[in-house]
């Protein structure tokens, strides 16, 4: 396991070291003065010159990575053109939208997914079936954000149950701030539960043809114990991958959706950061969530260890 854990955690700091290099040439190597982006073209020279100054345009490109990278690991991320308050600050302040809403989705997905994906599986071309596979067709074939403006119209406009957008603010109670969070949650969920319903589905079949299963059932177990006990376990790797795809997908994707329903998150902020061309909110916000997306990886990485020990052993040849 100690071998296993040393080169998951080599990966992961290589992965990290790339992200901030590919980021930090795209915004600030590549040909462009991102101070003349941030400013705009008819922005006045001494202004040019000050903010140049003061993003350290006017150091060495190697210096100012060594500088950010310094202070990316000791948590500071700048300060925002547009705001003026530190980056971090404004992180911390939507993010406490962002991953309430993100892990309301992907509980909300795990819940409607496997349990439908067990039915299929274990009905196959049953009308049960038939019903999980057209769930997840539409599903996948509906683009979220229209899925969203027609939760908009029915639970909001019509019956009124729930807000149209907008955030009430956790200090309005737990449960009026979940309430925000509800139609933004289902837009991003149903989606992302329809592939997931359909992975469980296609793993679980596979494993139930595998030989072990057929032992097991020859040796006396039951049709349940069979599934409960034998395949379920063997065939959630495939689900992690998706489940954690899909946590890395919804935390830093939900930009359009942050959008439609007003949300004052994550991705709202990027969305604004880069309508008004504060490339140090992008920069840092950019290299926050690819540092998310990997960790999760990581994350993934070692459940596959939990659930299947066996896969550990790939790792000593």
């Amino acid at each position: 396991m100690s071998v296993f854990l040393a080169k998951r955690i080599t990966t992961l700091v290589l992965t990290l070291w790339l992200t901030t290099v590919v980021i930090f040439i795209v915004l600030e190597i590549l040909p462009g003065d991102p101070a003349a982006v941030m400013l705009g073209m008819n922005a006045e020279p001494e202004t040019l010159a000050a903010l140049r100054a003061e993003l350290g345009l006017d150091r060495p490109a190697m210096v100012r990575y060594f500088s950010w990278v310094q202070g990316l690991l000791h948590g500071d991320l700048g300060i925002s053109h547009t705001y003026d308050v530190p980056v971090s600050e404004l992180i911390r302040e939507r993010v406490a939208i962002s991953l309430p809403l993100t892990l309301f989705a992907i509980v909300l997905s795990t819940v409607i997914s496997i349990p439908l994906g067990i039915i299929a599986a274990t009905r196959q071309n049953k009308p049960a079936d038939l019903f999980v596979m057209g769930f997840s067709q539409l599903g996948i074939a509906i683009p979220n954000f229209w899925f969203a403006l027609l939760l908009i119209m029915f639970f909001s406009i019509t019956l009124r149950w729930v807000p149209a957008g907008g955030f009430v603010g956790w200090e309005a109670g737990f449960f009026p701030a979940m309430g925000s969070l509800i139609l933004p949650a289902v837009a991003l969920g149903l989606p992302q539960a329809a592939i997931l319903a359909r992975v469980t589905r296609s793993s679980l079949l596979e494993v139930l043809q595998e030989d072990f299963i057929r032992s097991a059932r020859a040796k006396g177990a039951t049709e349940r114990r069979a599934l409960w006990r034998h395949a379920l376990r063997n065939a959630l790797i495939p689900v992690v991958t998706i489940m954690g795809l899909q946590f890395s997908v919804l935390l830093a994707g939900a930009i359009i959706i942050e959008n439609v329903f007003y949300l004052p998150g994550l991705g709202r902020l990027i969305f604004q950061a880069i309508s008004q061309r504060d490339l140090t909110v992008v920069k840092n916000m950019v290299v926050v969530l690819a540092a998310t997306v990997v960790f999760i990886n990581f994350i993934v990485d070692i459940l596959y260890v939990v659930i299947d020990p066996r896969l550990r052993g790939g790792d000593h040849g």
